[in-house]
This record gives structure tokens, C-alpha cells and sequence, in this order.
């Protein structure tokens, strides 16, 4: 299994990565609310760390779960991985009984990072160092640091993507598309919105693009919860309303690889001509369509490299030095501009998928 696989190869990568614990970029994070950000001192090197989990919407997430059990014991730490699949209320719990356990840093990956500040101030209050987890905790002092792939990137990666990809399904436009966006209370599909938006925008109001079914908001483009089938409902819908007789669907923006497949389930389903259909998070059965000829392109955002990335941060931390910081300027959550620690990401489609994935024993093989 992908995530079993994967679990194991942390092991080994993990030991390089706790020896690059020094700040990449000379900055002082402010202190604020209940508590500064907490780098002196330390702490034991056996202490508990909480990972809170948001649902397990997607591969990646639980491929973290392994490799967080595994890289964390491996660092010496007493690891509690939690997952909220029954919502935020039970991710407050989570949070609140790992403050009890006396956790000593807590990594949050929110389901809704506004709704966990009473925990958040608890951690602090406790002494805890927070962690926001590839989503910022927002509207809160009590967030110490974020780690995350650079998402408004990732956005524009795939946004350029759909525009590379209807270039060579046709040379000139125009082209007709829809736009899906992910779950409004995760604070990233605004934020992946926004960066494809940024690069369709212009071709929007230039006659390059035109989204039939007049649909361009995100608040018009949100997928609840992430899920397929909300995502299949809506394209359903959309198909039903905008494309009948000859007009023709010539791409899809879909934010993730799960909504991809419900979008490309959905034309199949319509007896429709498969549209180029954007991705992220390089999930087994996207990387096989995307050889397949079927969905476009996906984004590499090596869950391996971000949970390492996020244990040797605790490992500085433990050691009273200061984590690898990259950005200092581009995160404000409503309070504080919180600190980040931010990983490229990689798009990948079928011309670049052996190269992209040459050193991962689950994808890599699949590009053969």
C-alpha cells in the first residue's frame, strides 16, 4: 500500500532532515496572545507531540498519519496522531485532550482553522508551541508557525496548467470552461482559488476563455467537504444547463485530484468528450489516469518532505534553536502574520511524470 510504503522510506529521509534545523532566513517571529512564540529553552527529548488531523478526505492525509507515527518515534517523541473525522467538535476535543496529555507542541491540521480558538489559547496557555499543519489557523494570536507547500503557487500552477492544456488540445480559442474550487471552511481553497484565478482572470475577460455557465466566483465554485460527490452533483448539474446539443467543454479548473475524477466521471457519464481537467495531490488513481490520457495534470505536493519538514521544526524546537522560517510576510490570519516554512510544489502531467515522480516507490513505477 501507498501509505504503508511510504510510512517505512520517512525513516531514513527523516535523518537528514533533523540535521537542517537551523532558520534559512534570519527573522524574529512576534510574540503575542497568551503566549510568544516558543523556541528557548526546549524541552525533554521523550515529550508527547499532538498531530490533530482534519477527516480523511484524501490519500495524502493518510499517508500522514504513518509517517508521522513512524518519524516521530523515530525522533524520540511520544506521538498522538489524531483524526477528526466526526468534525470540528471533535478536533476542539482532540486538541483540548492533548493539552491535558501535556503535549509540548501541537500541529493542527484544521478541519476549519477558524473554529479552534478556545484550544489554541488553552495550548498556549499551557505552554504548547502550535503548529498550523498545510492550513493556516486563522482569526487567533495563538499560532506559533506554519508549514505548507506554497498554496497560492499551486494555484497558479494549475491555472497555467489548464491554459497549457486546452493550447494543445487546440491551438486557438476560444475555449469554454467551468471553474470548481474546494471546501469553503478550509482556508486553502480560497487561497488555491485566488492563485489560478490570478493567471485565468486576464484570459477571462479578454473572450480567450468563457465559463458557459457564467459560474467565476468562488462562493458560486465551492465544493463542500471536499467530496466526490458533491463535486460529480455539481458538474452533473452544470452539463445538464450549459453544454447540450454541440457546445462543447473544453476544460475543467478542479482544485484537487478527487474532485478531478468525480468531474471526468461525470462527462463520461454525460456521453461528453473528456475536458482538460486540472489536479493536486498526486493520488494513485489520478497519476494511472493521467498516463492514461484522461486527467491533465495533478500537483506534487510530497507529503513525505512535509512531514519531515514538520518533525525536524519540532526537533529545533525541543532543542530550544529556532525551525526553518522562509516567509515572514505573507500569512496573516486576521491578527498576527504568522511565520512559514513554505515547500515548492511541482506540477506534474504526463510529459513530466517519470521525472516528477523518479524517486517514489509507489508513483514512479506507475510511469513506466
Amino acid at each position: 500500500m501507498r501509505s504503508l510504503t511510504k510510512a517505512v522510506a520517512v525513516t531514513a529521509a527523516l535523518g537528514l532532515a533533523l540535521t537542517g534545523c537551523g532558520r534559512s532566513e534570519e527573522a524574529t517571529p512576534e510574540a503575542s496572545g497568551s503566549g510568544s512564540t516558543a523556541a528557548a529553552g526546549g524541552f525533554p527529548a521523550d515529550s508527547a507531540i499532538g498531530i490533530a488531523l482534519p477527516q480523511k478526505t484524501s490519500e495524502n492525509w493518510v499517508l500522514a498519519e504513518n509517517l508521522f507515527n513512524e518519524g516521530l518515534t523515530s525522533a524520540g517523541f511520544k506521538g498522538d496522531v489524531q483524526f477528526a473525522n466526526g468534525g470540528v467538535s471533535e478536533q476542539q476535543n482532540q486538541i483540548q485532550a492533548m493539552i491535558t496529555k501535556g503535549a509540548k507542541v501541537i500541529v493542527v491540521g484544521a478541519i476549519d482553522g477558524a473554529q479552534l480558538g478556545t484550544q489554541l489559547k488553552a495550548a498556549k496557555d499551557s505552554g504548547a508551541t502550535v503548529i498550523a499543519y498545510d492550513r493556516l489557523l486563522t482569526n487567533t494570536a495563538d499560532v506559533d508557525y506554519y508549514i505548507a507547500y506554497d498554496n497560492f503557487k499551486v494555484g497558479q500552477l494549475q491555472g497555467q496548467a489548464l491554459l497549457d492544456g486546452l493550447a494543445m488540445k487546440k491551438p486557438a480559442g476560444p475555449y469554454n470552461i467551468e471553474l470548481f474550487a474546494g471546501s469553503p471552511d478550509d482556508n486553502n481553497a480560497k487561497v488555491f482559488f485566488d492563485g489560478a484565478m490570478e493567471v485565468l482572470k486576464p484570459k477571462i475577460d479578454d473572450g480567450t476563455l468563457k465559463v458557459v455557465s457564467g459560474q467565476q466566483s468562488f462562493e458560486q465554485a465551492v465544493t463542500q467537504g471536499w467530496k466526490a460527490e458533491n463535486a460529480q452533483k455539481r458538474m452533473d448539474t452544470l452539463l445538464a444547463g450549459s453544454y447540450t446539443g454541440s457546445t462543447a467543454l473544453d476544460g475543467v479548473l478542479s482544485p484537487n485530484d478527487t474532485l478531478a475524477r468525480a468531474i471526468i466521471t461525470s462527462v463520461k457519464a454525460a456521453g461528453k468528450p473528456i475536458p482538460v481537467v486540472t489536479g493536486q495531490d498526486s493520488e494513485v488513481e489520478s497519476v494511472k489516469s493521467i498516463m492514461a490520457g484522461e486527467q491533465f495534470s495533478t500537483i506534487n505536493k510530497d507529503t513525505r518532505k512535509l512531514v519531515e519538514e514538520t518533525i525536524a521544526m519540532v526537533v529545533a524546537l525541543q532543542k530550544g534553536e529556532e525551525p526553518t522560517i522562509t516567509d515572514t510576510t505573507s500569512y496573516d490570519n486576521g491578527v498576527k502574520v504568522v511565520p512559514a516554512n513554505l515547500l515548492e510544489p511541482v506540477i506534474v502531467t504526463k510529459a513530466n511524470a517519470a521525472e516528477a515522480y523518479a524517486n517514489d516507490p509507489v508513483l514512479g513505477p506507475l510511469t513506466k
